[in-house]
């Protein structure tokens, strides 16, 4: 089934005649359409891309399946579209902003309207073939960027300077940006699951955790990795080997039909039989593709289930306050025989 069939088969059951995307990422999944002006509207009877001057050549360019129409007055267009195919309901994305509801709300008046939540998202979980290649190119480049800044760190850099040097090798590599802000946590700081680099210098003896992905044609990579410079105290030993079990846990179990809450659960309980459960402190993962962060996202109680071809991330952590943290992460590819693991840069213990 392609895209718009699975996209029409929704809008059915959902009883619409007619779907509005404005969503850049939803765009680019339905369209191989990419700029900062874009519309999608889908009826049952056909497909239309809207986008102004600037991206005419490139909206022809990027696909055949979508009729073009050139205008900066999207809802104006679609109002005549939709008048000229009879249609009465009318389904949009719920993330649209304010003036845009209302600008819709105008130009649409005498047709109903309803917001979905997740539409094309939802179809978005299940990656085809070329998505998960493509996003193996941007783990690959992750490991690399990884890879070459253990030869870069050493006391006296700078969190910073770390990040920098992720971002820009990551580019070099051929990311055409990075996934997100680049974190790095190091010494006490490493107790803060999501800390921003800043300008303290990494020291001996400290715990450095990174946190970093790049865009590769789209496609986002999301890698943590923990590693210590100089020596390792005990106590981080310890940590650092039962986040690496329990993070290995979680990709030994999965496979398809696999609950959220035991994907979930097969990391925390060992955390918790450790007596770290309470600094375990955030989810077990979500989805990856066009966004770094998509569904699905993993609760300790969802009853969901893992299907094949989902991309997913595996990411466990322990975080002691004034001590520090360890978090490792991975990105998943779960196949019909289990899980495929597309970042593949050490995770055992390195004392730098």
């Amino acid at each position: 089934m392609t895209k718009l069939s699975s996209v029409r088969v929704r809008m059915q059951s959902e009883n619409l005649d007619a779907i509005i995307i404005t969503n850049s990422k939803n765009i680019y999944y339905l369209s191989a359409f990419w700029g900062t002006a874009g519309t999608i509207l889908v009826t049952q009877k056909a497909q239309y891309l809207l986008t102004d001057s600037r991206y005419s050549i490139a909206a022809h360019e990027a696909t055949v399946d979508f009729e073009i129409v050139e205008t900066r007055e999207a809802f104006v267009e679609i109002a005549k579209l939709l008048k000229k195919e009879g249609v009465s309901q009318v389904g949009f994305e719920d993330g649209v902003t304010y003036a845009e509801f209302q600008t819709m709300q105008y130009q649409l008046a005498g047709l109903t309207l309803h917001a979905t939540t997740s539409f094309i998202e939802t179809q978005r979980q299940i990656k085809s073939p070329s998505e998960i290649a493509t996003i193996k190119k941007a783990c690959a480049i992750s490991d690399q960027a990884f890879n070459d800044l253990l030869k870069f760190v050493e006391p006296g850099k700078t969190e910073i300077e770390i990040a920098n040097f992720l971002d820009f090798k990551m580019r070099d590599l051929g990311a055409s940006g990075i996934s997100f802000d680049t974190i790095v946590a190091s010494g006490k700081r490493s107790a803060l699951p999501h800390g921003r680099a800043t300008h303290k210098p990494i020291e001996f003896g400290d715990t450095v955790t990174v946190d970093f992905g790049c865009y590769y044609d789209h496609y986002a990579s999301d890698m943590t990795r923990t590693f210590f410079v100089g020596e390792v105290s005990p106590k981080m030993q310890e940590i650092y080997h039962v986040v690496q079990q329990a993070q290995q846990a979680v990709t030994n179990i999965s496979a398809p039909g696999l609950t959220y809450a035991d994907y979930d659960r097969a990391a925390r309980d060992m955390i918790e039989a450790a007596g770290y459960g309470e600094a375990f402190s955030h989810g077990i993962g979500h989805g990856l593709g066009l966004d770094v962060h998509e569904i699905p996202y993993f609760s300790k109680t969802s009853q969901e289930c893992l299907a094949e071809h989902m991309v997913i991330t595996n990411e466990p952590g322990i975080y002691l306050e004034n001590i520090g943290g360890v978090r490792i992460e991975d990105d998943l590819h779960i196949t019909s025989q289990g899980v495929e693991v597309l970042t593949l840069a050490p995770k055992e213990l390195i004392v730098l």
